[in-house]
Parts: C-alpha cells; structure tokens; sequence
C-alpha cells in the first residue's frame, strides 16, 4: 500500500501542551541469554558492577535535566536484561536520587521487571519496601517441555513460588506468557494461560513467539506451530481472558479493572520517555521539535561515555512527514483507539492533514471513527501493519 501526500501548508508547527513524561531505567544484565531474545541485554560474568552502573545512571539522569527540566515524572519503569539481579538495597537507593532530581508523582507507577529463579523470587518483599509497587514477572509457560525449548533458567515450581511471593507483598503485578511456542498445542496454550489466570494475575500479557533477526531462533528456527494453529490459539487468548474479565486494552495487553499498565499505557497514548542506562531509547517533546535519543548499547562503552559526559550515542528530531505513521502506530495498537483531539495534542498537526488516509482505512473495514473516538477494527488490529502503511507520509519539498 502506498501512502498518502500531506496537504501543504502546515510549517508553523508547534505543540501547544506537552505530554505525560516516563522514566525508562535498563538494567542490561541476565544470567542466561534466552535464544528468542533480541532486547539489549548481556549474560553477566562474575559480579555485577552494580555500584558503578548505579552511580551511571544518577550521572546519565543527571545530563538529562536541561531536556525535562520542571516536568513531572508519572512512572518508573526498571527494564531489562534482568533487573531483579540488582539488589533491593541499590534500587532504593537509586529511587532516592531519583526523588532527589525530579518531580515524581506522589501516585507514580514504579514497575520491576523480574525473573522467577528463587534468589530472585526471595527479594520481592524488599523491592516493595524500596518503594517499587508492580512487578512484571517473565513466566512465558508453566510446562517444563516449554520452558526448555525457550532456553529459560526456571521451571514451573519456581514460576508458581514466584507468584505465591509476589502475591504476598504486590497487590498488582502483570504476568508474561507467551503461545505458538516450539510444538506447543492448543491445549497445552490454553493450559498456561488458564493457570496463569488461575494465580491471580491483575495483568497478562501475552505474546506470540516471533523470530526475530540477531536471536539465536532466528539463527536455528525451531518447528513453530503454523498460521492457522497460532491464529487459533489467538483467538482462544483473546476469549478466555475476555471470559475470566481482563480487558483487552492492547496488542497484547490483557487487564483487570483499574490496573491497566500506566507506563506502557503512556508509550502507547504517543507520550513522553525519558530512558537511561545502556542502549535506553528517549523521546521527549519540546514546544517546537520532538527529540528520539539512544544511549550507547554495550554496558561497558556505556560506561566510559557517562564518565566522559556523553552517553547518548544517536539522536535525531522527528519529522512532520513521520508523525502520523509514528502517531498511529502507537495509538492503534490500543483496542479502544483514541479520542480524535489526541492526534492535534500529541503531534501539533490538524487531524485534517490525515484525513485521507482515515477515508482509506475506513472505506477498507481497519478503522471505525465517530465524534468520540478513532479505533481499529478487529481486522485492523489482525492487520496492523497494513493500516499502518496508510500513514506513511510521502515527504513533501
């Protein structure tokens, strides 16, 4: 599909009002790379230097007050790699060099990615005392033959340990699963996703398995299921969690009442991120530009440049021609799409200067629009990538 020509007319831009700010802090260490993985992370060798990547990181929040000066913090979001490897003890201190540097709110979402070996798992109770009140805990299944296939450190005893500890300490936390995994059934997906629900997850999300370039699946594929039995096996997610009252609010993003992720909630509704630590992206708004920065990915190189006051290794503004595309390919992976002045907010751009390709994707059945929202259908969200294409604008002189 080709995309649509922009009207004219539209170089005095500026926004009007910026966004809600996040802060993104990687921890990019693991004990073990998993074979599907393609994020930024390092199998740890000997000890970690947490003191030194710690003390970085407060220097790399540090350089980046000019860009949010004043601005108040809604959400932590401690990603990784495999951030429950730090100490409790180093991220309450880091939480207080936080506080001691930004405006955080008194509400603020703070979220811990974490893993469910048992070191890991006894720390919990400590995470929450530090002040961090939603944990993302990375299960992916509870059958062990899965669990082996995906190259993961735990089994299915320490996943539901994990889980019993977390509900002891966090009244919210979210679950990751994934399906179409190496000669998985729809049984044995239902299964997991069942005992997920079964433990009293306020959040799910659930991922189909992909293979992505520079993983070791991507490599060495394994026998996946094919189109129909992974289709399937989507369409038994979506019922399922629908049945046991999670909404479906994103891609795959499955919540209880009141307990939608604020954080990815913000990346999605086109907001503002500011990431620290290695290989951490940014993007962060300002009257008259809007700014994606990436940190130095290597933990080491990342290092030497905080030391040397410049750890940002790319940074580019984004066009008016990118916008939209980047615009929607947020906002139309949530369910409930979007209120039509969200687009005017969040890009300084007249939702007119897309109406073309919105007559497009609505005259093609992957959107439904009235006064109070913009929203993608379910063959939309089945085909994201091709309503996406509608909003690649083509660059004007």
């Amino acid at each position: 599909m080709s995309g649509i020509a922009m009207p004219s007319g539209r170089r005095h831009w500026q926004l009007q009002a910026l966004p809600p700010l996040a802060l993104y802090i990687h921890l990019p260490w693991c004990v073990r790379k998993c074979p599907y993985c393609d994020f930024n992370s390092h199998e740890s060798r000997g000890e970690l230097p947490e003191a030194s990547y710690l003390d970085a990181l407060v220097r790399d929040l540090e350089l980046a007050l000019p860009s949010i000066w004043g601005r108040r913090v809604v959400s932590i979001f401690f990603g990784g790699g495999t951030p429950s490897l730090f100490s409790a003890a180093g991220l309450d201190r880091l939480l207080c060099d936080i506080r001691a540097r930004v405006q955080l709110h008194a509400d603020a979402e703070i979220t811990l990615e974490a893993n469910p070996g048992t070191f890991e798992a006894a720390k919990f109770r400590d995470y929450r005392a530090a002040g961090i009140n939603r944990l993302s805990i990375g299960i992916q299944s509870f059958n062990p033959r899965h669990l082996q296939a995906l190259g993961r450190i735990h089994d299915d005893r320490e996943a539901r340990r994990a889980i019993e500890i977390a509900h002891q300490h966090f009244d919210n936390f979210n679950l990751d699963l994934m399906y179409a995994l190496p000669a998985q059934t729809l049984d044995e997906a239902e299964q997991d996703l069942r005992a997920a629900i079964a433990m009293g997850s306020t959040h799910l999300s659930a991922y189909h398995l992909t293979l992505e370039p520079n993983t070791l699946f991507y490599r060495y594929p394994p026998a996946l299921p094919d189109d129909e039995l992974s289709a399937d096996m989507q369409e038994m997610v979506e019922q399922t969690l629908a049945e046991a009252g999670f909404d479906h609010y994103e891609t795959s993003g499955f919540a209880k009442p009141g307990r939608h992720c604020r954080h990815n909630l913000n990346y999605w509704q086109f907001g503002d991120y500011l990431g620290i630590g290695a290989g951490a992206h940014s993007k962060l708004s300002f009257h008259d530009r809007i700014v994606r920065e990436m940190r130095y990915k290597q933990p080491a190189q990342y290092l030497q440049q905080i030391a040397a006051g410049t750890p940002i290794q790319e940074q580019r503004h984004v066009t008016l021609d990118e916008l939209p595309f980047e615009f929607m390919m947020n906002l139309l992976r949530l369910t409930g799409g979007f209120e039509p002045q969200l687009f005017a907010e969040r890009t300084g751009l007249q939702l007119t200067s897309i109406e073309a390709a919105l007559q497009v994707a609505e005259q093609k059945g992957l959107i439904t629009r009235d006064h109070t929202s913009i929203r993608p259908t379910l063959a939309g969200q089945r085909y994201l990538n091709d309503l996406l294409q509608l909003f690649l604008i083509e660059e004007t002189p």
